[in-house]
């Protein structure tokens, strides 16, 4: 089975709709989205549809999805994430708002195949930024595979009986084979807004019977969506930042 992998999107139509461009070319079979698909940018009901529209789906939902459905109010939200978090929430069709109310919690497995989750297995809102919280996940969980999103950053953590490492990814194309006998944990980037210093849309696919991940860094409209943001009146950093992939 070929995977496409999403996450973060962010509702970014641009660096979505060059991501799915490119992955006509590359046949999959299912498509997973680990969550936060709309907040930040301008195309929150553009980017709903697009998701929804993949066929077959599994999506779980991101802190940005809660707030912006409004299962949460966004306490611990920064001013310029819960400002474009409460626009997201008045611009959305009933129909798109309902369904993001409705994407389950991670983690949850994929044709017992893999774990997904937004944050972590443990918490979803927690982040996974090294490998002391790698560590701490793996400690706590016994997925040989799971993906994950939340810190935009595309990298795999590899757990083997003698040490804990970090295979950082290199653009535009990043191939690596999952050994036997070794656990990881796989984040593919954000589609929308990367900040891992590359503005390049970021995502990943998978073959379950290679085993091999692919991560792969799309050029898109970086302009374009910029101009979008400004025109909603949303907060300029939040434009600024997709030119510098932070």
């Amino acid at each position: 089975m070929k995977y496409l992998i999403l996450s973060d999107i962010h509702s970014n139509k641009e660096a979505l709709t060059a991501v799915l461009s490119f992955v006509r070319r590359k046949p999959w079979d299912k498509c997973v989205f680990l969550g936060d698909l709309v907040g930040y940018g301008a195309n929150p009901n553009q980017t709903v549809d697009m998701v929804r529209a993949l066929k077959p789906l599994v999506a779980i939902r991101g802190n940005h999805d809660k707030v912006c459905s409004g299962i949460e109010e966004g306490e611990l939200f920064n001013r310029m994430a819960l400002e474009a978090a409460l626009w997201t929430r008045r611009k959305l069709t009933k129909s798109n708002l309902h369904w993001l109310k409705k994407l389950p919690e991670g983690p949850t497995m994929v044709d017992d195949t893999f774990a997904i989750c937004h944050g972590t297995p443990v918490d979803e809102d927690a982040y996974i930024f090294g490998e002391i919280e790698a560590l701490n996940v793996f400690r706590h969980t016994e997925f040989p595979v799971t993906f994950f999103g939340h810190s935009h950053f595309p990298v795999i953590f590899a757990l083997s009986p003698d040490a804990i490492t970090t295979i950082l990814t290199v653009a535009p194309s990043f191939r690596f084979k999952l050994r036997p006998g070794v656990r990881y944990l796989v984040n593919p980037g954000s589609v929308g807004q990367p900040r891992d210093g590359n503005p390049l849309a970021s995502f990943a696919m998978f073959d379950s019977e290679t085993r091999m991940v692919s991560i792969h860094r799309i050029p898109y409209q970086v302009k374009a969506t910029q101009q979008k943001i400004l025109k909603a009146g949303l907060p300029r950093p939040l434009a600024d930042r997709l030119a510098i992939g932070r």
